[in-house]
């Protein structure tokens, strides 16, 4: 009799810990699908800046041709990319460095780097780039906290079963470095002049 009480109880036990595990991944998954939504949302109020901008800078150096030209390829190559965090950073990657040469011709024509709407928007870019680096710390964090339960015991008994797998963080190769990458639309010594482009992850980490 008390081996029967014994083992309900135990079956019990272990019914209720498989149901808080579950519900813990779900939480978790979730919770990653809503901070990669946020990136999302990020990466394209930078692609709506983007046209305003190069159409702004054309005024003043049209004969850029191709370095506006390559902004709005990147551009509309990184807008074209969906799904996994993987090709979403390389795309990242090369309208970086597209916006970077972009943003550094101001210093050569000062009449642009006077301009109001150019100022502005180059403010509005910045701001998004910070609200980029925030959301993707977010989701890399949100990603490490799954993974870690997916792949440890004793929830990973549960993980594998039910369908629950590793999410990929977005674009860094080291699973413990998920600080973002920033980029500071600013010299040394002012904020509002030129770009510089400052990572707070190691060198070798890609955006």
């Amino acid at each position: 009799m008390y081996i029967l009480i014994g083992m309900v109880i135990f079956l019990a036990v272990i019914a209720i810990w498989m149901m808080g595990t579950y519900n813990q991944l779900v939480m978790l998954r979730q919770s990653v699908r809503e901070s990669w939504s946020a990136i999302e949302t990020e990466l394209r109020r930078r692609y709506d800046l983007i046209p305003n901008l190069v159409e702004t800078v054309k005024g003043y150096a049209g004969h850029e041709k191709e370095t506006l030209e390559s902004v709005i390829q990147a551009r509309n190559s990184a807008a074209a990319v969906s799904g996994a965090p993987e090709a979403q950073a390389q795309a990242q990657t090369a309208l970086t460095g597209a916006l970077t040469k972009l943003m550094a011709l101001s210093e050569a024509y000062p009449d642009l780097k006077a301009n109001q709407n150019f100022n502005h928007l180059q403010q509005q870019l910045g701001d998004t780039e910070t609200r980029i680096s925030q959301a993707r710390r977010f989701y890399n964090a949100n990603v490490r906290d799954l993974n870690t339960a997916v792949e440890t015991f004793p929830s990973v008994l549960i993980a594998g079963p039910m369908g629950f797998r590793p999410e990929t963080y977005f674009g860094i190769d080291n699973a413990e470095a998920y600080e973002p990458v920033k980029i500071n639309f600013g010299s040394s010594k002012s904020d509002n002049d030129g770009i510089v482009l400052k990572t707070t992850v190691d060198e070798k980490q890609k955006y």
